[in-house]
């Protein structure tokens, strides 16, 4: 029987000394006893390591390439980084952790586990570590194609797009058809803008893998943010007919929210939860998918409790706790008083470029997006995460609320120059010579301070939604990551009344620095509010904003499709259906929820 510890046995190592000094004479005798080596110990990943590195060293690298793939295959199913797995499924990063460093000081040469600790360093904050680790990786394996693009994703999210495409197109060099490469390049496209090419790329990927569900699923959202709508729903259905339990497939569907389900379709997704093997992360996708399909219905109770299931699993995956924004909070009404901010007026950057749309998830933010950029002085740039990175910035500390500790610290000059940083950064997401852009991150929110600090003419936004209605948006809501709060209803009112204590603060400290909307204002006096809301921007009036709905630009977040139509009041009423269920959220609302539109004056 093959041996499958994590340390060879004596007579193997021998045997692979041995090929290693034949291999500095005589390459075709290495190549020859590495290959016996694999074909004795095939459960060994050492053994398939050795035979990688004799293949470089003949510059034999496409074959070099798949042994290195085949040695990361076979260090996955190892005892050690099967129990690492388990760790990751239940959310257990620390003890991930411990498992992979203990397995990498009995075998420092896996870069399986090499890439695994630098994924857990990124799920945890730890960037330069992630980055550090996954060269580490490619180090040890050169032809390890899922660490170099996970080291293209972190080169994205970290602002160095050059470095990202270097890295993907090291991949397609090798493997011109890669499946994940060509659609992690076509997302680093579309991130930039460059959706045409991004397109055609999609278009390379579904023809070299026309069965392959994953690839018709990613393109679908491209033609989504194109406003190709019946394409793609047409690239879904593609993927649900290789694959009737993809819940992702079934979930893309049902967040173009304009699709309604059919019985069939309900069958066909309530058998897809039945079938052996799904894992929780499709399994949570179809019960967000099937909420939808009962809203659809009418069959409101039914829909809830696919929501709370839904919820429920994500919320078993991604711990949340409501104190540390409430912390956050209460650290900010000590730092941002009003002799801080007085004394340091008018130190940032004076461009008046930006126009900050700040909110709650499924609040509107989207709408006003929409309607500013139709404007023609304006030009709509979406979610962008320069101020947040500009905020973690200013510490080592990856504690999400350690930049605060350092911006009463920060000298004029140092703010003027984060807020040119800010410009700088932003520049490479504008396409046009419009003179303002906006900013529609919804969490900046935590960041309005930092704003205010560092780009003293810049416009903020602030637009609310009924906290029920808000609330349960986020509940139906199923976010690919990041809005952690959103998967409980106690969870999402305390988080929304942290957020409208965070905001009263700067009322009270910069009192008429924030223009505020209300959703179902803005639905009931549309023209009004419009205008109101450009007034408060300096903007002269421009009837394309009313026909916003008509802006056929690229839109990426899940109300794509509802802002490409006239203004409607369905979302506005569509909570009260379930009302019943609501009570933890309004319970942790307390008076914010009495009060609204008005807020506490004591918290």
């Amino acid at each position: 029987m093959a041996d499958t510890h994590i340390v060879p046995p004596l007579e193997f190592r021998r045997a692979a000394q041995a090929t290693l000094r034949t291999c500095e004479q005589n390459s075709i005798a290495a190549l020859r006893s590495a290959r016996a080596l694999v074909k004795a110990w095939p459960n060994v990943p050492a053994a398939v390591r050795l035979l990688a590195f004799v293949l470089r060293k003949a510059n034999r690298t496409r074959e070099a390439d798949e042994a290195d793939e085949a040695a990361v295959q076979a260090s996955s199913a190892t005892p050690a980084m099967l129990a690492v797995h388990d760790a990751l499924a239940a959310g257990q990063l620390e003890q991930a952790e411990v498992l992979v460093r203990q397995h990498l000081r009995a075998d420092p040469e896996d870069a399986y586990a090499a890439k695994l600790l630098a994924d857990i360093a990124v799920r945890c904050g730890a960037i330069p570590e992630g980055e550090t680790f996954y060269k580490r990786a490619l180090l040890l394996a050169p032809g390890y194609h899922e660490a170099r693009l996970a080291l293209a994703l972190l080169f994205s999210r970290s602002n160095r797009e050059a470095d990202a495409f270097a890295a993907v197109d090291h991949v397609l060099a090798r493997a011109a058809t890669h499946a994940k490469a060509l659609s992690v390049k076509a997302g680093l496209l579309s991130h930039g803008r460059r959706l045409d090419e991004a397109d055609r790329l999609f278009r390379k990927l579904v023809a070299a893998h026309p069965r392959d569900p994953v690839a018709w699923i990613n393109y679908a959202y491209l033609l989504k943010t194109l406003n190709r709508t019946a394409e793609s729903i047409a690239a879904y259905r593609k993927a649900i007919a290789f694959d009737k339990a993809n819940g992702l497939a079934w979930f893309g569907l049902a967040n173009l929210k304009t699709v309604r389900f059919d019985a069939a379709d309900i069958v066909a997704m309530e058998d897809a939860l039945t079938r052996p093997g799904a894992t929780d992360e499709q399994r949570l996708h179809l019960h967000f998918a099937l909420g939808k399909a009962y809203d659809d219905q009418r069959d409101y109770n039914a829909a809830f409790g696919q929501y709370r299931t839904g919820n429920a699993l994500r919320r078993a995956r991604t711990p949340y706790d409501a104190e540390i924004v409430s912390a956050e909070v209460s650290t900010v009404e000590r730092v941002f008083t009003q002799p801080l901010i007085a004394a340091r007026n008018g130190a940032g950057a004076p461009d008046p470029d930006p126009i900050f749309i700040v909110s709650l998830p499924r609040s509107g933010s989207t709408l006003i997006e929409q309607i500013l950029a139709s404007h023609s002085l304006v030009e709509g740039t979406e979610e962008l995460y320069e101020i947040e990175a500009i905020a973690r910035s200013l510490t080592r500390n990856v504690a999400p609320s350690a930049w605060l500790e350092e911006i009463a610290k920060l000298p004029p000059a140092t703010l003027h120059a984060l807020g040119r940083q800010y410009i700088e950064n932003t520049r490479k997401h504008r396409t046009t010579d419009r003179p303002y852009f906006t900013d529609k991150m919804p969490s900046n929110w935590r960041f309005t301070g930092l704003i205010q600090l560092i780009l003293p003419n810049a416009k903020i936004v602030d637009i609310r939604r009924h906290p029920l209605g808000c609330g349960f948006a986020n509940f139906a809501q199923h976010f690919n990551w990041g809005i952690d709060f959103s998967y409980d209803l106690a969870d999402i009112g305390r988080f929304y009344s942290d957020y409208v204590r965070h905001m009263a603060h700067f009322d009270a400290v910069t009192p008429g620095r924030i223009h505020r909307a209300f959703y179902e204002t803005l639905v009931d006096r549309f023209e009004p509010e419009v205008r109101r809301l450009l007034d408060s921007l300096g903007l002269p009036f421009d009837p394309a904003c009313l026909a916003f709905h008509e802006n056929t630009r690229p839109v990426y977040t899940p109300s794509a499709e509802q802002v490409r139509q006239p203004i409607y009041r369905a979302g506005v009423e569509r909570w009260q259906h379930y009302s019943a269920h609501l009570d933890p959220l309004r319970d942790a609302l307390g008076p914010v929820l009495d009060l609204y539109p008005d807020v506490p004056t004591r918290w």
